[in-house]
C-alpha cells in the first residue's frame, strides 16, 4: 500500500475544495460552458501573474505549442530544434504542424537544452532536413534553461524561440519568470502540474498582439467572425469549468511553489551527507520543483526500498524520445548523438513532491532517503 504517492492531484483539490466547488457551481448556474467570461478572466489574470501582455487559453499544453508554432509561421518547410529528454508532447506538436524535429542533448546537471550542442547542430545541420527556423527549449522539472545563451544563439541565427514551460510555472531566470523572454511560451495545465486544472488544459503567452490575435482565431476553426473561417484552424478551447478552477488555483500558485521549495530544501538536508546528490540548481535561477529528481547509482534497489516503505516514485523519462519505437532511426539528432540523454535515462528517479505533503510525510521520506543510501551503493 502506498502511504506517500509520488503525485497526488486529488489532494490539491481537497486543499481548495470549498473554493473550487463554488467556482464549478458558479459556471453551472451561468449556463455558459465554453469560451465565456471565466476563460476571459483566467487569460487576463494569468497574463498579469506571468507579466506578459497576452495569454490565450486552449485545450492542452500540446495544443499550446501547436498554436504557437502555427501563429509564428513555423510548419512545413521548417525544422525545429528541441531536446530528446522531455515529454513526447513537445515533439508531437512539432510534427503535427508539419515541421521536422531535430533533437539535441541536455546539460548533465540541469537536464535542459545544452547551448553548445545547439550551436553544433546549427553549424552542421543534419542532411535532408529543411532549414532550422525555431528552437523549443524545455524548462524541465521546474529548472529554467540557460536563456541567456539560448536567446543569444537565436538572435545571431535569426531563429524563433518558443519556451516549453509546462513544468516550470513560476520559475525564474535572472529575475524574470520563464515564459516572458521569448517569442512565445506554452504551459500545460494538466492536473499534476504546478498550476493544474481538474481535467486537461493549456495556456500560451506572447508579447506580440498580432500573434495573440491570430492564435485566438486559430483555436476555434480560424474564426475572426463567428462561423466565418479566415484560415484553417482547429478546435482547442478551454472550457469554462476548467477556467474557473484555474482562477482559484492561480491564486495559490506562488505559495504552493514556495511549499515545493521548502520540501526540496528538506530533501536536500536529508541527502547532505549522502552519496545521493540533491538536484543541482542553475546559478541565477529559481527552481520550482515540479519534480525532485535524484540519480542513485542503483536506481532499482533504491526504488524497491522506497516502494517497500510505501513511498511512490516515478521516472521522468525512462526512454529518450530518439530511442522510442515511433521515432527511433527516423528523427535527426545533433552531433553529440544525445549521449548525455542516453546516460541519465537509467539513473533518474523522481521523489514525491507536491504542496499538500504534510511535514510528517516529508520527514518520513527524508528518513527513508537517508536509509536508502545503502541500497544505492
Amino acid at each position: 500500500m502506498t502511504i506517500v504517492p509520488q503525485a497526488n492531484p486529488g489532494a490539491g483539490y481537497l486543499a481548495q475544495k470549498k473554493e473550487i466547488d463554488a467556482a464549478i457551481a458558479r459556471v453551472l448556474s451561468s449556463g455558459r460552458f465554453v469560451l465565456d467570461s471565466e476563460g476571459v478572466a483566467f487569460e487576463r489574470e494569468f497574463a498579469k501573474w506571468l507579466g506578459t501582455p497576452h495569454a490565450v487559453a486552449c485545450a492542452s499544453g500540446t495544443d499550446a505549442l501547436i498554436l504557437l508554432l502555427r501563429g509564428l509561421g513555423i510548419g512545413v518547410g521548417s525544422s525545429v530544434v528541441t531536446v530528446s529528454h522531455t515529454s513526447v508532447a513537445t515533439i508531437t506538436a512539432i510534427e503535427i504542424v508539419g515541421a521536422v524535429p531535430i533533437l539535441v542533448d541536455i546539460e548533465p546537471d540541469y537536464y535542459t537544452m545544452d547551448p553548445m550542442d545547439l550551436e553544433a547542430v546549427l553549424a552542421r545541420v543534419p542532411r535532408d532536413v529543411p532549414p532550422i527556423r525555431a528552437i523549443i527549449p524545455v524548462h524541465l522539472y521546474g529548472q529554467p534553461a540557460n536563456m541567456t545563451r539560448l536567446l543569444d544563439v537565436c538572435r545571431r541565427h535569426e531563429l524563433v524561440l518558443i519556451e516549453d514551460c509546462s513544468q516550470a510555472h513560476g520559475a525564474r531566470y535572472q529575475g524574470h519568470k520563464v515564459g516572458t523572454s521569448a517569442d512565445g511560451a506554452a504551459f500545460s495545465l494538466y492536473p499534476t502540474k504546478n498550476l493544474g486544472c481538474l481535467g486537461d488544459g493549456g495556456v500560451l503567452a506572447t508579447r506580440n498582439a498580432e500573434v495573440s490575435d491570430r492564435i485566438t482565431g486559430l483555436r476555434q476553426y480560424g474564426w475572426r467572425k463567428r462561423m466565418i473561417s479566415t484560415e484553417v484552424g482547429m478546435n482547442s478551447r478551454l472550457d469554462e469549468i476548467q477556467a474557473a478552477i484555474l482562477r482559484v488555483r492561480l491564486g495559490r500558485l506562488d505559495s504552493a511553489n514556495a511549499r515545493r521549495e521548502s520540501i526540496a530544501a528538506a530533501y536536500d538536508e536529508a541527502l547532505a551527507c549522502s552519496s545521493l546528490r540533491p538536484p543541482a540548481r542553475r546559478p541565477g535561477a529559481q527552481h520550482v520543483f515540479h519534480q525532485y529528481v535524484i540519480r542513485p547509482a542503483n536506481r532499482a534497489a533504491v526504488q524497491s526500498h522506497l516502494h517497500a516503505l510505501g513511498i511512490g516514485t516515478a521516472v521522468h523519462y525512462p526512454v529518450p524520445i530518439h530511442r522510442q519505437p515511433a521515432y527511433a532511426g527516423r528523427v535527426a539528432l545533433g552531433p553529440s548523438g544525445c549521449r548525455v540523454t542516453d546516460s541519465i535515462a537509467g539513473q533518474i528517479l523522481s521523489m514525491p513532491i507536491y504542496p499538500e505533503l504534510t511535514d510528517g510525510e516529508v520527514d518520513f521520506v527524508c528518513k527513508a532517503l537517508r536509509a536508502s543510501e545503502a541500497q544505492a551503493a
